[in-house]
């Protein structure tokens, strides 16, 4: 514990460091508790969304889905429309650009997910996939078997108006695309795809909320995020519709939703669905991550009840400066599944960092997404925007607990973020967060700022039973 708090107070004096020797617009040094910064990279300056790390054999390979935006690609020279990065994060200290996808002019290629084809179910066995969106325009898939030189297979689907967080099961091939398709009352659906064959994608078909098909009467719910899926094992995906407000969390049966009847009636639609909770109307459903099969020490006595299902809904922050309902994260009890209901709520304190007054948005955005045991059931991500990311020791999941965070330092890269016209600041802006089976953290910032590679330390880091 005391090596582990040794490391954490050098990580921020280094940073402190670092920050002091940047401009002006450096307002910010980085802090943290129990968390400590291990590597870094500027992904070219790039604004950036998601993050995802894949095991390729024995190297670890960094994907970052980026927003729109044209730079310089620094392997090339060449001014680029932002898509993805790829980088090797194999030396988490040391992380190298391998290289970069341009994406849609001004749309970006904001996701990411990939499989290798020896899990997946038809593919070829020596390769290595990748699937993103292409701005809001498509879905496509990709080669990138030598990351370094990616190849871009297909367009799984074109001629769509809105993408977000798709879901690829590999062990199954079956892939939830978010997608806008012409005629459907809402700017985001899911149309499900068989990808077991990745040069062959295979129709399945679409789906939404009752009263997002075509012609559907009764008005519009709100749009879809995205959703998460436990694969042919769980047999239930975990879907969350809309962003700060209106938010809906649906379970529904995955061996339904594939093999049952796929016209889009209300009462198909209806089908496969377990349940559904309705949000707030000021609380969105931008992440569900669910919690399955935790033992509650607190109940270890008791004649039943110690392991509990939960969805962790985590809504997005959309307004600077604190101008919107607070966004965060509500813990959900699906014990009984057809019986939703909320356990807990957890926030970061506004006073604890002035955070309404750094400038940018103040409150959460996403949690990891990964199943690695290291953490699952232990301890869970979360985005945070100005306030870094924070980790939430969710082994009571009725009492979520903070136990680290870290809040990097803002650098001449960082975007400014403004609110009621001149109230301009240089503000960190976490986007998302995710982890690797190693542990490692991987954060990226929408303001520019690039991605941070961190660990636990002290106390933190003996919950997830890290050496």
């Amino acid at each position: 514990m005391v090596e582990g708090f040794a490391r954490s107070v050098l990580a921020l004096a280094a940073g402190a460091a670092l920050a002091a020797a940047l401009p002006a617009a450096a307002q910010h040094p980085a802090e943290g508790r129990n968390m400590a910064q291990v590597g870094y990279h500027d992904l070219q300056g790039r604004s950036a969304y998601q993050p995802l790390v894949h095991k390729h054999g024995g190297r670890w390979i960094a994907y970052i889905g980026h927003h729109g935006g044209l730079l310089p690609n620094t392997l090339t020279g060449r001014k680029e429309s932002s898509g993805t990065s790829i980088l090797d994060v194999s030396d988490p200290k040391r992380p190298r650009y391998l290289a970069h996808i341009p994406g849609e002019p001004g749309g970006g290629a904001q996701m990411v997910r990939a499989c290798d084809g020896a899990e997946l179910p038809r593919a070829d066995k020596a390769k290595v996939y990748l699937l993103r969106p292409f701005g809001n325009s498509a879905q496509e898939l990709w080669d990138v078997t030598d990351p370094a030189r990616p190849s871009r297979i297909t367009t799984i689907v074109g001629n769509i108006h809105g993408t977000h967080k798709n879901w690829w099961e590999c062990d199954s091939g079956i892939a939830y695309l978010v997608s806008g398709v012409a005629g459907w009352r809402t700017h985001r659906m899911t149309q499900v795809y068989d990808l077991g064959d990745p040069a062959k994608p295979v129709f399945i078909r679409n789906f939404g909320l009752p009263g997002q098909q075509p012609g559907a009467a009764v008005p519009v719910p709100t749009e879809l995020h995205g959703m998460i899926s436990t694969g042919p094992k769980g047999s239930r995906i975990y879907f969350g519709y809309g962003t700060n407000r209106s938010g809906v969390l649906q379970i529904v049966d995955r061996e339904k939703l594939i093999k049952g009847p796929k016209e889009p009636t209300n009462e198909n639609l209806l089908y496969p669905q377990v349940s559904r909770l309705d949000m707030p109307p000021d609380a969105g459903a931008h992440t569900v991550f669910p919690l399955l099969g935790v033992e509650i020490a607190e109940f270890a006595r008791d004649g039943a009840g110690r392991v509990r299902d939960f969805v962790v809904i985590v809504n997005e922050s959309l307004a600077n400066d604190c101008q919107e309902a607070r966004q965060m994260a509500w813990f959900v009890d699906i014990t009984t599944e057809t019986r939703p209901f909320g356990a807990a709520t957890w926030t970061v304190p506004e006073a604890s960092g002035g955070f309404c007054s750094r400038g940018g948005r103040f409150g959460t955005h996403s949690s990891n997404e990964s199943f690695a045991p290291v953490y699952y059931k232990r301890i869970v991500l979360f985005a945070h925007f100005n306030a870094g990311v924070r980790a939430v020791d969710v082994r009571d999941p009725y009492s979520p607990r903070e136990v680290g965070y870290y809040i990097p330092a803002t650098t001449d890269r960082t975007e400014r973020r403004c609110a009621g016209g001149e109230r301009c600041k240089f503000a960190i802006q976490t986007n998302n967060v995710e982890v690797d089976d190693r542990g490692y953290i991987y954060i990226v910032d929408r303001a520019d700022t690039g991605m941070h590679i961190l660990e636990l330390t002290g106390p933190a880091r003996a919950i997830a039973r890290l050496p």
